[in-house]
């Protein structure tokens, strides 16, 4: 038998509003509570900035569409030269790092006759117009790896890491930049 309520017990907890506050590390929800006290802590030293100066002192130059497929083919042709052939490759405004996409890769498959072929475009967010260069290698990399792997599995982080040795420090270290983009503002003018 379940407890009977009594109003005379009964207490209202105290109102926290920090109870209710967006989560301020989101785009780290899924790494260890060292690894989000440690960030937590560089932004009440205000230090955030200075971390990822520190280390990645200045942006790429790949400002455009014609400069984004240049990059992006040369990374395909280096690692996966026998993949199918990206049609479409840009930066795209709509993309919104708030739904925690960073870049797109879509994929459509069509018949035509008796073949069926197959429809691949790159987008990146174009936020990362003005970031370091290993972010956008490793958004790049992230999204070439869906040509071969679509889903976010063993294999994938596999082709991810043969691509870009660093890779999980890479996406770490840019979704430290996130939190600095959204909580402080931009660092790179």
């Amino acid at each position: 038998m379940p407890p009977k309520f009594n109003k005379n017990t009964f207490q209202v907890p105290e109102y926290n509003p920090a109870d209710f506050a967006p989560n301020k590390l989101k785009y780290l929800s899924n790494y260890s509570e060292q690894i989000k006290s440690q960030v937590q802590q560089m932004i009440d030293n205000k230090t955030l900035d200075k971390y990822l100066l520190n280390k990645y002192p200045t942006t790429h130059n790949v400002s455009n569409d014609k400069a984004l497929r240049v990059y992006v083919m040369a990374l395909k042709n280096q690692y996966l030269k026998k993949s199918d052939p990206i049609s479409q490759i840009k930066y795209d405004d709509k993309i919104h790092i708030i739904n925690n996409a960073l870049g797109l890769h879509t994929y459509v498959s069509r018949v035509q006759g008796n073949k069926l072929k197959s429809k691949h475009e790159l987008r990146i967010g174009s936020q990362f117009k003005k970031a370091p260069e290993d972010f956008l290698a490793m958004i790049v990399v992230h999204e070439l790896a869906h040509l071969k792997e679509k889903e976010h599995n063993k294999a994938f982080y596999k082709l991810c890491q043969s691509m870009l040795p660093d890779y999980h420090q890479l996406e770490l270290d840019l979704r430290i930049y996130l939190t600095q983009l959204e909580l402080i503002g931009d660092i790179y003018p």
